[in-house]
């Protein structure tokens, strides 16, 4: 705030709020008024631009009156007219004509929130409603603000500082300082506010929370049940996340994209071009003119606009607030969140300037799609044996999927000229889990592909995982032990943090149970009912006995469903389905097996992991293969395809009944709290393969 403009120059671009109309303010700034600067001199023509300019915005002036009785200025509010003829009429408020009638009317003073105007009076007429001024050849600039301020209105605020709390409304905004109308929570409580220390502010429109920081009081007046505080924010960047080794990729975009949202304080309309961008932010450049952002500012409507074609809605918060050259600012945005749909445009905007070849949500040529599948080897023969049976209803699932790119799946292809090469896809598994299906490459130019879209891939999930809407408090994925290059990735990240809370890594044994077979009866004693927390304790003590990792968390058997949109009714709403149910396996009421129920589409995951049984075995001893095959066989009824996939844990019961088994699986979970280590983790194995490729190429050719 320029400090050549005191409380009582309390200025304002619009209309003053309606107590300030009606009451006079004493005016002490004389010498603002005494030898105006020549330099500083505004021409006929300007004065009058910005004069209707000020009329068309509804803005109102302040007139300096001498009060005849007390032999003092004051200040009065009042209407301007639009000047065309020669000069200039202003309308007293009703409410103010009273003060006005025997006054003196010296000068005019306005402003347009940056800078604050002097009209010099040469009276033409006064009436009791209004007077009337000869146009004057110049008017003069009085002060500047470093930053425009605006008046504010629908703006609530609450002030906390070490116990005392206090709430009002927002008076008043600029990049730099807002003014603020509060009262504390009892009467005298002004007395236990430190003006010399920080207090938090928090301001909401519509029950929003629109900004949250520390500030710093600049002045106050000294009412006690009523105070007007002018703060400013005591630092210009907030931390949000946790800093990395390395950032998310940041790009400089061609045509330059736009953002366009309401001010969340002033609503005024704003439109500013971004100049890099990533997938969890961006950064504009303003003017001092144009400065009307503040760090810690949250925009909770903001649309990102792509060649005017592509729009790309979020809730952004201003990250940074930083000074540079030549007079220019530039802010930085964090994006809180968006959803899967807006999120999939912009990553693929980011990986396609990255590396022209991925592409993210894209429309995929389906037929491509299984042909990659098959040539890269993900459908090997004994899989395909599994699936071919029900490969019709499979492939209108995959055409919907990759026709709608439906919010439920994620997905990322390394093509060229519509070929792929390359492909990972996540999918909506659970309530606030979300599974990794498919990872493939095939070579390209002799180069494979699979590092390439893992490193895409790990780009998109570190954005992706940070937004409310996404849903994705746990990541999970499906494994072969024997499969090298994801036991080597993922299997060694888990293994690496050592951390079964942050990262578990389970393993169970895989068989397919047919559903055409008949119903078996449970054998005298047993029961099968759906879970109950109740049951919950028992299998608790014993997952977190035998591998304390994260499987409790993402099959939420002692949760309640959350007030919002359920997975199902996700699914359903896109025209899919997907449902999981839990029961309980118990021999004369002691829990003895957990089997969780999952349906989906057939070959939503090409092997099936939604749409078949997954068991906790808590007591293997005490269950025979005859009860648990029992229990199944009671649930397999409402499958429509003739095998279903069964996932037993722990891995050794199968083993330990003589039941054939002749897969295992490693289910690895990820709290995604932990995605910044999985990314650190994943590049440096990523350039330490790279490295020993280079190595084993130069020693190959120095042998030749």
């Amino acid at each position: 705030m320029d400090q050549n403009i005191k409380p009582t120059f309390k200025l304002y671009k619009g209309l003053a709020k309606r107590d300030e109309i009606t009451a006079p303010w004493r005016f002490r700034n004389q010498d603002l008024l005494r030898n105006p600067n020549p330099g500083k001199a505004i021409g006929q023509n300007k004065l009058i631009n910005l004069w209707n300019h000020h009329h068309f915005t509804d803005g109102m002036v302040y007139v300096q009156l001498h009060h005849p009785q007390y032999k003092e200025d004051i200040l009065v509010w009042a209407h301007p007219e639009p000047c065309s003829d020669g000069s200039m009429t202003c309308r007293w408020p009703e409410e103010s004509r009273g003060i006005t009638g025997n006054a003196d009317i010296l000068n005019i003073i306005f402003t347009d929130g940056l800078s604050v105007f002097l009209i010099p009076t040469r009276l033409k007429d006064v009436q009791k409603d209004h007077f009337t001024i000869h146009l004057p050849d110049k008017g003069y600039i009085l002060g500047q603000r470093r930053a425009r301020r605006y008046l504010c209105q629908g703006v609530a605020v609450e002030v906390v500082q070490n116990g005392f709390w206090a709430q009002g409304w927002l008076v008043d905004f600029s990049s730099l300082a807002f003014g603020v109308e509060v009262s504390p929570e009892t009467a005298g409580s002004f007395r236990w506010f430190n003006a010399d220390s920080p207090s938090t502010v928090h301001l909401y429109r519509d029950g929003q929370i629109i900004f949250s920081a520390s500030c710093d009081c600049i002045r106050q007046t000294s009412d006690q049940a009523t105070r007007d505080i002018v703060f400013a924010p005591a630092i210009s960047q907030m931390s949000r996340v946790l800093k990395k080794k390395s950032r998310n990729s940041r790009v400089g975009v061609t045509p330059l994209p736009n953002i366009t949202f309401d001010h969340p304080a002033t609503k005024e309309k704003i439109q500013l071009d971004v100049y890099d961008l990533s997938t969890s932010g961006f950064a504009v450049y303003v003017s001092a003119e144009e400065d009307v952002l503040m760090a810690g500012m949250i925009i909770p409507d903001l649309t990102i606009n792509y060649a005017d074609a592509l729009k790309i809605q979020c809730k952004v918060q201003v990250l940074y607030r930083r000074e540079e050259k030549k007079g220019n600012i530039r802010y930085g945005f964090v994006i809180r969140d968006m959803d899967v749909v807006n999120y999939n445009r912009l990553g693929h905007i980011i990986m396609n300037i990255i590396d022209p070849n991925t592409h993210i949500a894209y429309e995929v040529d389906v037929d491509q799609l299984w042909e990659f599948f098959f040539e890269s080897g993900f459908i090997y023969p004994k899989k395909y044996d599994l699936v071919q049976a029900h490969r019709q209803p499979m492939k209108e699932t995959y055409r919907r999927l990759y026709r709608d790119n439906p919010e439920f799946i994620a997905q990322l292809t390394y093509q060229r000229n519509g070929r792929i090469y390359g492909h990972i896809s996540m999918i909506h598994s659970y309530e606030r889990t979300w599974m990794i299906h498919h990872l493939a490459g095939s070579l390209l130019n002799n180069k494979r592909t699979g590092l390439q879209v893992l490193k895409q891939a790990l780009r998109y999930i570190d954005g992706f995982y940070r937004l409310p809407a996404a849903g994705m408090d746990y990541m999970m994925f499906y494994f072969r032990p024997e499969n090298i290059f994801p036991d080597h990735f993922f299997g060694g990240f888990a293994r690496h943090l050592n951390n079964p809370l942050a990262c578990s890594l389970d393993l169970f044994s895989y068989l397919n149970y047919p559903t055409s077979g008949v119903r078996q009866p449970l054998p005298a004693g047993w029961s099968l009912e759906p879970f109950i927390s109740s049951d919950f304790g028992e299998v608790e003590r014993f997952y977190r006995n035998v591998s304390g990792g994260l499987l409790l968390e993402i099959l939420r058997l002692n949760k309640s469903q959350e007030d919002t949109e359920s997975l199902s009714q996700l699914y359903a709403r896109h025209g899919f389905k997907r449902s999981y149910q839990s029961f309980s396996l118990k021999e004369k009421g002691m829990l003895k097996a957990v089997l969780i129920v999952n349906q989906s589409d057939s070959g939503l995951s090409l092997s099936d992991f939604l749409n078949g049984i997954k068991i906790i075995v808590n007591d293997a001893d005490g269950l025979p293969w005859e009860s648990l095959s029992s229990a199944i066989s009671q649930l397999v009824g409402s499958y429509t395809i003739d095998k279903i996939p069964i996932l037993v844990y722990p891995s050794s019961y199968l083993e330990s009944k003589e039941v054939s088994s002749k897969k295992q699986y490693n289910l690895l979970i990820m709290d995604v709290n932990y995605g910044r280590e999985l990314s650190e983790y994943m590049m440096a194995e990523t350039k330490l393969r790279l490295k020993s490729l280079i190595r084993f190429l130069i020693r190959k050719y120095l042998k030749q």
